[in-house]
């Protein structure tokens, strides 16, 4: 199995990509494409000792990147030998059977798009991120990748969440709910009131809906949203555990006797800071575009990396994109009624 890896993406450059790709490489049976400026990476190889192209390791050469601060689309079409760009034509030429990104995540769907198209029936792609819970983890979609959507989206984000919990957390049947403002279906804007009574026609184990504060209690499988709200959660919850870590720790050091009592929950604290660490997961898969893309953060270490490429192949392994085919498909005359239905309520 081969996996192209933007090798130059994120905000450390090169150096965690090809350590990360080192570690997959040896450990996962993958091949490992380092897609970039192959003097650079050739280089970052060289400083880490290898002299040559070390087993299950190749180079791709791709001299440009995507500028974090230009428009996606604009910068994926005039830079056609852009890292991310040359990622998303290798998986659609069949030269890789998945790529992960952590550089820019908005040129990283760009360039799924153009390069690999989505799945006949998926109107939008979503980012589906893992988020922490306290009995293990759910699944958020969308994360940003759709700031406006109707109703349609987000019931295809149920269905194309439900699978990647099942191929990736073995969880036979997910339960799904829709985050709203409040727990009875009455509430909620437009969106959320026209989705909410469809779930129960397209197959998912559909339990109602969520409020934020359920978000991490671990209740709730799969949660959908629009991207604008899904990625304002993320960025809160990431803000908020930051500012409680730090809290903590300036509380603690005013008082010498919690000094003490941190030492001792040393261990307990360290195993909370394992379990919501990001890295653990790699980054989100982009559902809905016709191969295997996974989105890594920009702050990405080497850990993270081989978690993303991890998650890359089993998902390949799995046949992630052939089950979501198989599964719009079925679903299609579904779909066509419930957007005459939502169309006909709109008027």
């Amino acid at each position: 199995m081969k996996i192209a890896l933007d090798a130059l993406g994120g905000d450390y450059g090169a150096k965690p990509n090809v350590l990360g790709a080192l570690k997959a490489a040896k450990k996962l049976d993958v091949e490992v494409i380092l897609v970039g400026d192959e003097a650079v990476l050739r280089r970052e190889l060289k400083a880490l000792g290898y002299t040559d192209v070390p087993k299950n390791i190749s180079i791709v050469h791709a001299p440009n990147t995507i500028d974090m601060g230009a428009e996606p689309a604009k910068e994926c079409r005039q830079k056609k030998d852009a890292s991310i760009v040359v990622c998303a034509n290798l998986v659609h030429k069949g030269a890789a059977d998945a790529f992960v990104s952590a550089g820019h995540s908005g040129a990283a769907m760009v360039a799924a798009l153009f390069g690999m198209g989505r799945i006949k029936g998926v109107q939008r792609p979503a980012i589906a991120t893992p988020m922490p819970t306290y009995k293990g983890v759910s699944l958020l979609l969308d994360g940003g990748a759709n700031a406006d959507c109707k109703p349609i989206h987000l019931l295809q984000f149920a269905v194309m969440g439900s699978a990647y919990m099942q191929k990736v957390f073995d969880i036979p049947a997910p339960s799904v709910g829709v985050l709203s403002i409040g727990e009875e279906e009455t509430k909620g804007n437009f969106l959320v009131k026209h989705t909410i009574p469809h779930m129960r026609e397209i197959g998912v184990n559909f339990k109602g809906t969520v409020e934020g504060r359920d978000v991490n209690t671990g209740d709730t499988d799969v949660i959908v949203c629009d991207g604008f709200v899904g990625n304002i959660v993320l960025k809160m919850a990431e803000g908020l555990a930051k500012t409680m870590i730090n809290m903590i720790k300036r509380e603690v050091k005013k008082r010498p006797l919690a000094l003490l009592g941190a030492l001792l929950s040393k261990g307990a604290f360290k195993a909370v800071k394992d379990h919501t660490n990001p890295d653990c997961y790699g980054g989100a898969p982009l559902v809905g575009v016709n191969g295997v893309a996974i989105i890594s953060h920009g702050k990405s270490n080497d850990f993270a990396i081989f978690n993303a490429i991890k998650t890359a192949k089993r998902l390949v392994e799995k046949d992630f994109i052939g089950d979501i085919a198989a599964k719009m498909s079925a679903l299609k005359p579904t779909f066509d009624e419930i957007e005459k239905e939502i169309h006909q309520e709109e008027k």
